[in-house]
């Protein structure tokens, strides 16, 4: 699951006409980028949540078949149902075995191939703390994710989630993180750092740095 259903409110006025995962660095857009890496990773069936401006994404991505994959979409009318709202709404899209999730809005190297294909009730890529986000969210004890006073890590947006994980959640707009903080304290989640390029699209400062340090390179 491609999450693609953000308002990117703090790249205005960019995404006043221009929905935040069809932005370009390196010369393709951030959602096609994910695209042809998940299937070449050998993932092509790929579900898109959609809201702020979705009928540009569905227009440009149609069913996916030009990138080799099968691409279905979640639709999210109003305002966007955040992460957790959004993946419950799209699970039955995704189905009973557990699934990748890509946050839209994140360029990266990460090896699609190194994710686990049953984790415990999900495992998280993380990323070393950036200059954005000092304080982290998370630690790591071999590969168990953990929180407390140390947290040198970030999530980077790309984790494998069980549909158990969202077992007792009621539909409608909900937050991914109380659930991920309550699998941390059961000692079911696992991570993994991801050493490699990242960048998080959030801003126009960090757009500009992404697509400097990118240059033409995909």
């Amino acid at each position: 699951m491609i999450l693609a259903a953000g308002r990117g409110e703090r790249l205005l006025p960019l995404t006043a006409t221009l929905p935040k995962p069809l932005l370009e660095v390196g010369g393709e857009t951030l959602v096609e980028r994910h695209l042809r890496r998940l299937v070449a990773a050998g993932v092509s069936d790929i579900v898109l949540n959609l809201s702020h401006l979705g009928e540009q994404i569905e227009t440009r991505l149609g069913d996916g078949a030009r990138y080799g994959a099968r691409v279905v979409y979640s639709h999210e009318p109003g305002a966007p149902l955040e992460t957790a709202g959004g993946i419950l709404a799209a699970l039955p899209l995704l189905g009973d075995a557990p699934f990748v999730v890509v946050n839209a809005d994140i360029w990266t190297d990460f090896d699609f191939t190194t994710l686990p294909a049953a984790p415990m009730l999900a495992h998280l890529v993380l990323v070393p703390n950036p200059p954005h986000h000092p304080h982290g969210d998370f630690g790591l004890r071999g590969a168990t994710v953990t929180r407390g006073a140390d947290t040198p890590y970030t999530y980077a947006g790309i984790g494998v989630y069980c549909p158990a994980l969202f077992a007792d959640l009621a539909p409608g707009r909900r937050p991914l993180a109380p659930l991920l903080f309550a699998a941390v304290a059961a000692g079911a989640l696992s991570g993994g750092v991801h050493d490699g390029r990242w960048y998080d699209i959030g801003t126009a400062e960090r757009l500009a740095a992404a697509r400097r340090a990118v240059g033409g390179s995909a």
